[in-house]
């Protein structure tokens, strides 16, 4: 079986965290996500896997290389991002029958993918397409299934119709290529669900199937930590110290580690310090003594100085948090863009090189750009630019 993964895109909403790689390779624990969509691919069955790359590409080839876990990884290049189906049809070329088609920045669990291909194998449709029961869809795609039947599809539904939650996991025969090709693009950009419409006004038959598994997606900086959180409680991470600390790690005797937790290797935990619950510390990353990091996100190579407090806090590479700096938690207003989101469970979300020089505070909710130099005994607030200075 082969499948088709759509990792194209920047991921724009996570900036700055996505100014130097694609949302893809950002960390859901502290692997990247798109390693956790080959891990759920491989365990429905899937022996073959295409790439569909755009943004950052090298980075994502570098990282996962000709093979992953013994099965195959061929890349081809979305040059432009004009949207899911110009996507797909880049890849038009490696498929040779049935596919899998699933987004490089969606974690969905093994079982939809696996329900998934079990319905299409028994019916003749063109295209199955895998749902989940949610309240409230009305943020992604919506589906009309009568009698696993799919009647329409709409993204972003408000009307009050009783929806499934389409989860963008489809079996699609090779009919779905012409299907884009025939749909009328919008706002310059050619969509799978505009493809799938296309069929279903064809008369082809499109099926659902509705399952129950987990499905995570990261939108927005501070929803790093939910997807990482939800991990653990679907058991898709054993959060135990025993089974999730790196031999290679370096944890101090009188240091408290609290379930769940991910420690990568070479990572260093300090004298006194606290890590947990919900922390994920990426690889080499150092807590200095007396340091305290609680639901927090912290990726490679990044340094937590002494005595600092982090809380609800998503780092990039390489960030600094000095000596005593306090980073409180949530909830607080984040600005992305134009747009202000209340009471979000944001501390902070330091980009990457980040320097912060000790004794500083971070009002909830601050977004500070990379390489951000924070002079010591700042307070930071709000949204930082890229190379800003903050002085005490």
């Amino acid at each position: 079986m082969s499948a088709v993964v759509l990792a194209g895109g920047e991921g724009s909403r996570l900036r700055p965290l996505t100014k130097h790689r694609p949302k893809p390779l950002l960390p859901a624990a502290t692997t990247p996500i798109l390693e956790h969509v080959f891990d759920q691919l491989l365990e429905a069955g899937v022996t073959e896997i295409t790439v569909v790359v755009g943004y950052r590409r090298n980075r994502v080839q570098a990282h996962f290389g000709s093979t992953y876990r013994n099965v195959p990884l061929t890349y081809v290049t979305q040059d432009q991002q004009l949207g899911s189906g110009h996507a797909l049809l880049t890849a038009e070329s490696t498929v040779d029958g049935t596919t899998i088609v699933v987004n490089g920045d969606q974690i969905v669990e093994s079982t939809v993918i696996s329900d998934v291909l079990e319905a299409h194998d028994d019916n003749s449709a063109v295209a199955t397409l895998g749902l989940l029961n949610r309240v409230d869809v009305s943020s992604y795609g919506g589906v009309i299934l009568d009698d696993g039947e799919v009647t329409e599809i709409v993204e972003n539904p408000q009307d009050e119709r009783t929806y499934r939650f389409n989860a963008g996991v489809y079996a699609f025969e090779p009919a779905i290529f012409d299907a884009v090709r025939a749909a009328e693009p919008r706002a310059g950009e050619q969509s799978l669900i505009d493809a799938i419409n296309e069929l279903l006004a064809s008369d082809e038959a499109v099926r659902g199937t509705v399952s129950e598994g987990l499905w995570v997606d990261a939108t927005y900086p501070w929803d790093l930590l939910d997807v990482s959180f939800e991990l653990f409680e679907a058991g898709l991470i054993n959060g135990s110290r025993t089974e999730n600390v790196a031999e290679s790690a370096t944890v101090h005797e009188s240091a408290v580690v609290r379930e769940p937790v991910v420690v990568a290797p070479d990572c260093e935990i300090g004298a006194g310090a606290v890590v947990g619950p919900y922390a994920c510390l990426g690889e080499n990353a150092t807590v200095r003594s007396n340091a305290v990091v609680e639901r927090s996100v912290i990726d490679a190579d990044t340094r937590v100085g002494a005595s600092a407090t982090v809380v609800d806090c998503v780092t990039g590479v390489g960030a600094s948090i000095g000596n005593g700096t306090t980073i409180p938690g949530g909830p607080g207003d984040v600005r992305v863009g134009d747009r202000i989101f209340e009471d979000e469970s944001l501390g902070a979300l330091l980009g990457d090189r980040v320097d912060d020089q000790g004794g500083c505070t971070y009002v909830p909710g601050a977004v500070v750009g990379p390489e951000v130099t924070v002079e010591a005994g700042a307070t930071v607030r709000g949204t930082l630019s890229e190379g800003t200075e903050v002085r005490s």
